[in-house]
C-alpha cells in the first residue's frame, strides 16, 4: 500500500507520528468508452462555452454559479488562503460513546501506520482505546477539506473513519409514515418468529458479488473466443396483495425448511422462541387386578 497523507495525532500533549493508508478499495470491474467499429479510445477536449475554443488545463479555474448567469471565479490563491491550520495534525477532540455515533454518519476509512519513534504513544492509544467502549472524535484536512472524523480499532491497527458532517445528512420525510400504521400483535409475533428463524451471526466472506463474478464470466469468455451460457432463472410472477399474516407464516416455514428445521406445532402460537421436545414418557405395564378368592366350600 502506498501512504496517502502523511502527519501526526494530537492526543493531548501527546503527538504520535502517522502515515494514513486507504483501509478499502473498489473491486468494480471498470471499462474505457471505446468507438464500437475499431475499438478506439473515446476522448474529450475541454472547449469554452463561450468562444468554442479548447482551454488549457493550466487556464481552468473554479466557478460559482450564483444563478441567473452570474459566476464567480476562484483561483488557486483563493483557496490557499483558506484557514487550514489542521492540514498536518488530527486533532482528538472528545471521546464518544461507540453506540452514540450513528452509522450513516461514516463516508471512508483509512489505517494508520505509526512512524518508527511513534510506536509507544501508538500502542499507548490503541491500548487504551480498545480498554474502552469509545470511540475518538477528531478533525482533519484531506484533500483541502476539514472532515470530522473518528479513531477505533480494527484488527489491532488504529482506523480513520472520516464522517459526513450533520447537514450533510438528507431528512427522511415520507408523507404515508405520518399515517397512524400499527401492526397486529400476532403480526409482530409471527415477525418475531421470522427473524429468529433466519438469525444468524455476521460472516461478510460468506456473502459474494455475483454480479461482477457472472460480468467477468462473460469477459473471460470473450477473451478466449467461447460462447457465454448463461444459466436459466425462472423469474416468479409479482405477487398479488396476499394477507400479512399468511405471507409472514409462510416465509417462517420456507426458512426453517432451508435450515432443515421441523415445522412447530400449529397449536404452539407464533411464538419466536424454540420450545424443546419433552422426551418421551415411558409406558406403564398395565396392573394385573388381583385374583379373586375363592372362599373355599366346607365339607358337609
Amino acid at each position: 500500500m502506498r501512504a496517502i497523507w502523511k502527519g501526526a495525532v494530537s492526543f493531548g500533549l501527546v503527538s504520535i507520528a502517522v502515515r494514513l493508508y486507504s483501509a478499502t478499495e473498489e473491486k468494480d470491474i471498470r471499462f474505457h468508452q471505446v468507438h464500437r467499429e475499431d475499438g478506439g479510445r473515446i476522448k474529450y477536449k475541454r472547449v469554452c462555452s463561450v468562444d468554442g475554443e479548447e482551454v488549457a488545463y493550466d487556464d481552468i479555474a473554479k466557478g460559482y454559479d450564483l444563478g441567473g448567469g452570474e459566476m464567480v471565479i476562484l483561483t488557486d490563491d483563493d483557496f490557499s488562503e483558506l484557514p487550514l491550520t489542521s492540514s498536518r495534525a488530527i486533532e482528538v477532540l472528545e471521546f464518544v460513546p461507540t453506540e452514540q455515533v450513528d452509522p450513516i454518519l461514516y463516508n471512508k476509512a483509512y489505517y494508520l501506520e505509526p512512524e518508527q519513534t511513534a510506536a509507544k504513544p501508538y500502542a499507548l492509544l490503541r491500548d487504551a482505546l480498545t480498554n474502552v467502549d469509545r470511540v475518538a472524535i477528531v478533525k482533519v484536512a484531506l484533500r483541502q477539506r476539514e472532515q470530522l472524523a473518528t479513531l477505533r480499532v480494527r484488527d489491532n491497527v488504529l482506523v480513520l473513519n472520516t464522517m459526513l458532517w450533520p447537514d450533510e445528512i438528507r431528512t427522511a420525510k415520507f408523507d404515508i409514515l405520518d399515517d397512524d400504521v400499527t401492526a397486529r400483535p400476532a403480526e409482530l409475533a409471527m415477525a418475531g418468529s421470522l427473524i429468529e428463524s433466519m438469525a444468524a451471526d455476521f460472516d461478510p466472506n460468506s456473502y459474494t458479488d455475483n454480479y461482477r463474478e457472472a460480468l467477468q464470466e462473460v469477459i473471460d469468455a470473450k477473451v478466449a473466443g467461447r460462447e457465454v451460457v448463461q444459466p436459466e432463472e425462472a423469474e416468479e410472477a409479482p405477487a398479488a396483495a396476499v394477507d400479512l399474516m399468511a405471507a409472514l407464516r409462510a416465509s417462517v416455514e420456507r426458512a426453517r425448511a432451508a435450515r432443515g428445521e421441523e415445522a412447530p406445532d400449529e397449536d404452539a402460537g407464533p411464538t419466536p422462541i424454540k420450545k424443546k421436545a419433552a422426551p418421551a414418557k415411558k409406558a406403564t405395564p398395565a396392573k394385573k387386578a388381583p385374583a379373586k378368592k375363592t372362599a373355599a366350600k366346607k365339607s358337609a
